[in-house]
């Protein structure tokens, strides 16, 4: 019987064997294409990557010249200096800015503005109108009193500068310097700034 079962055992071994080897492989085979998957799944999403990253640098590029309705301003500036409200809305100074929005936009002259903050004094004003000085300003509107007073003392010194003085309380100072015009604080103000700056960026030669 010991050797009848014996044989039993050694006839199936092999058959065991045969079949522990067949589930090895199937899961070898099995991880096999899990990895394969994986794999391909990471090659495609590489792919998309790399596409997108193309896409990317060629919608940033810009292809031909430059854009030639890019602004290029002329070598002068225009410059306004303010109470320390600034530019804000139905100020004078508002009005002499669209005047000289609209003077930059025919004549492609830069302009910039310095509101005068602390006190509205004349003390007080003077280095801001300096600081503009520095910026070699071809046109120099004063808005306010102060601001006007100052730019009058200027005007002497720098007859290559032309002022605009805007104080809305007197004309005093009309005609005493060539380089000086007083404007109304009315309806005209934008218009008679414009005017000032054409003529100016003319003289120039810019």
């Amino acid at each position: 019987m010991k050797t009848r079962r014996g044989w039993r055992a050694n006839t199936k071994a092999p058959e065991n064997r045969y079949k522990m080897g067949l589930l090895r492989a199937m899961t070898a085979a099995a991880r096999l294409s899990r990895d394969r998957r994986a794999w391909i799944a990471a090659g495609a999403v590489l792919v998309v990557a790399v596409a997108v990253g193309v896409w990317v640098q060629l919608a940033g590029r810009q292809d031909g010249p430059p854009d030639t309705r890019a602004r290029q301003y002329r070598e002068f500036d225009a410059c306004l200096l303010t109470g320390d409200k600034g530019i804000a809305e139905g100020t004078r100074a508002a009005s002499a800015w669209e005047g000289m929005q609209r003077a930059s936009s025919e004549t492609r002259a830069r302009i910039n503005y310095v509101p005068v903050t602390g006190a509205q004094s004349v003390t007080n004003t003077r280095p801001f109108l300096n600081s503009l000085m520095q910026r070699q300003c071809g046109v120099l509107i004063a808005v306010g009193a102060p601001q006007s007073r100052v730019a009058q003392e200027a005007a002497a010194q720098h007859p290559e500068v032309w002022f605009v003085l805007v104080d809305g309380a007197s004309t005093a100072g009309r005609g005493k310097a060539g380089n000086v015009t007083v404007a109304e604080p009315d309806d005209s103000l934008p218009g008679a700034v414009a005017d000032v700056i054409r003529r100016a960026v003319d003289a120039s030669g810019q």
